[in-house]
């Protein structure tokens, strides 16, 4: 059984124009989603599996909704006895641990703003959130570096009261406070429009953002769950993310849950390779798998002929553009075409290769029902079918999981929310079927002797060429051209760097898309400066070269 019904009005569509014009999500006042699918799944099928865990030392545990339920339960009792009231701020550095699923869930009952970070903060970034927010208390992993940015971090942070860690530390330890705990609390009343969860941004262009999200957040993520991940009834899904980022609330917790699907966890602490990953889909049977481009970049340069992917019926990617060169190296070795999808911190999926459309190699896809999606240029006009506009959101009542502001920053959220659109900062063209096509970040498009280059078509490129492990496209000052095109490449194995070989790359390029879009620089590095959530930073890039 699923809870499908209780929030949509249809389920099944016959073709994606019926999907898009008459999906509609209904929401009662005061939802909550720990009380309204986490507790009732529990009161319908105890017994149904929410969680399938596992990390890289071979532990497992299995959970049913009622576990999860009451294991929150207690949770909330804990934050409770630590003195968290509705509407303080907590932070989890949980890494993939299963204690987030239950820290979150009894977060929402309990009324409290929930931040989920990554393990790999510093102590300077510890500080800058906890400063920022306010935050009184911290869920962290018992690993020695988190446990050391902590001791350094906290007596910085001025509102910080408490800090639990999975296992013994000189903070308080989750684990035995659990089993101590009763599932007795004191439950909360919210209204929709109440601040639930927090994320700050990545922080590519400047200083996190704090993403604010209310408590109607989770129902957007039916889309990416039902519609784009393909998840089935009582299969097991296998989202590739972190519990500090938004790719997990896309992939791991809300949607999916709802849709009635089992959530596989696979936690792992360190370097990560990523065909860890193949024995656990074939051993668990895993149903639906969605990861970055970056990982089944890895997986189709492996030999896949001795592990068993039969289970696995539905891939999806997002966090960046998948190049065609890897879509169809995957799809010639599985069978599956990996379906893209498009959103931000700040929404839901806004456009995907949703399972009523045929994929097409690099597209983004169509936009979400949720959504209603414009592409537009600087007054805010909507550009011409083909021409080059920044993806943007219509504001209106009940887009479903776009952000309600940057809290703590009423200018930015004026400019995002007062006006006809939410503008995502990211452009694209359509083509005359609708589907959009990802061009670039607004700050990175280059602008060559009069010519308007994105950097993912040279990327895209670039990635056909079997030397290329990955790279990115920036600009460079020049003289002559105001700027030309630069490529920074890390090699795959087996190829040396050399003079020859930036050749045939640039010769490579002119081939495979227009000729002036080659880049006239290529530099070969180790590895590409990115963001602790790892998307490349293409502004250090810039700063280095004096752009």
């Amino acid at each position: 059984m699923n809870l499908l019904a209780d929030f949509l009005n249809r389920t099944d569509f016959k073709d994606y124009d019926d999907f898009y014009d008459n999906l509609k999500i209904t929401v009662k006042e005061g939802f909550n989603f720990g009380y309204d699918v986490i507790d009732k799944y529990a009161a319908l099928a105890p017994d149904k599996t929410a969680l399938v865990w596992r990390n890289d030392k071979g532990d497992e545990r299995i959970f049913t909704f009622k576990d999860i339920s009451e294991l929150s339960d207690k949770a909330a009792h804990v934050m409770q006895k630590y003195g968290i009231k509705k509407g303080d701020f907590i932070m989890t550095m949980l890494n993939r641990r299963y204690e987030y699923w239950i820290i979150a869930v009894a977060a929402h009952k309990v009324g409290a703003v929930i931040i989920p970070a990554t393990c790999m903060l510093t102590p300077k970034d510890i500080t800058y959130r906890c400063n920022s927010a306010d935050v009184k208390m911290i869920f962290a992993v018992a690993e020695d570096d988190i446990l050391s940015h902590l001791s350094e971090a906290a007596p910085r942070c001025n509102t910080l009261e408490r800090i639990l860690t999975t296992g013994e530390s000189r903070f308080i330890n989750l684990e035995t406070e659990l089993e101590q705990a009763t599932t007795d609390y004191l439950k909360i009343k919210n209204k929709n429009d109440d601040m639930m969860l927090v994320y700050f941004t990545s922080g590519t262009t400047g200083f996190p953002k704090m993403v604010a999200h209310n408590y109607t957040y989770p129902l957007g993520h039916i889309i990416n769950a039902k519609y784009w991940h393909n998840v089935i009834d009582d299969g097991l899904h296998f989202t590739m993310a972190e519990t500090g980022w938004a790719k997990f609330s896309w992939g791991k917790i809300y949607g999916q849950w709802i849709a009635g699907t089992a959530i596989f966890g696979y936690d792992y602490y360190g370097r990560f390779t990523p065909t860890d990953i193949l024995p656990l889909l074939s051993k668990y049977k895993v149903t639906t798998f969605c990861a970055p481009p970056t990982i089944y970049r890895f997986l189709v340069k492996e030999d896949l002929s001795g592990h068993d992917l039969s289970s696995v019926k539905h891939c999806s990617t997002a966090g960046e553009p998948l190049n065609a060169e890897i879509f169809n190296q995957f799809a010639r070795i599985t069978g599956l075409e990996i379906r893209e999808g498009f959103g931000q911190s700040e929404s839901a999926i806004i456009a995907g290769t949703f399972c009523y459309l045929k994929p097409k190699q690099g597209s983004m896809g169509r936009p979400s029902p949720v959504y209603r999606v414009d592409l537009i240029d600087d007054l805010g006009c909507v550009v011409p079918q083909g021409a080059i506009g920044e993806i943007a959101v219509l504001n209106k009542h009940g887009n479903y999981s776009l952000l309600m502001g940057y809290h703590k920053d009423e200018a930015r959220t004026a400019n995002a929310l007062s006006g006809k659109y939410y503008g995502t900062g990211d452009l694209a063209y359509a083509d005359d079927e609708g589907y959009l096509w990802f061009v670039g970040r607004k700050d990175d498009i280059i602008k060559s002797s009069g010519y308007r280059i994105g950097p993912f078509e040279v990327e895209s490129a670039l990635h056909e060429h079997p030397s290329v492990l990955e790279c990115a496209i920036t600009a460079v000052p020049d003289a002559l051209r105001g700027q030309i095109v630069k490529a920074t490449i890390v090699l795959a194995k087996g190829y040396p760097p050399s003079d020859e070989l930036k050749k045939q790359l640039q010769e490579h390029v002119k081939k495979a898309t227009a000729p002036y879009k080659y880049p006239r620089i290529i530099e070969f590095v180790d590895e590409l400066p990115k963001t602790v959530s790892g998307k490349v930073m293409r502004k250090d890039i810039r700063k280095k070269d004096g752009n």
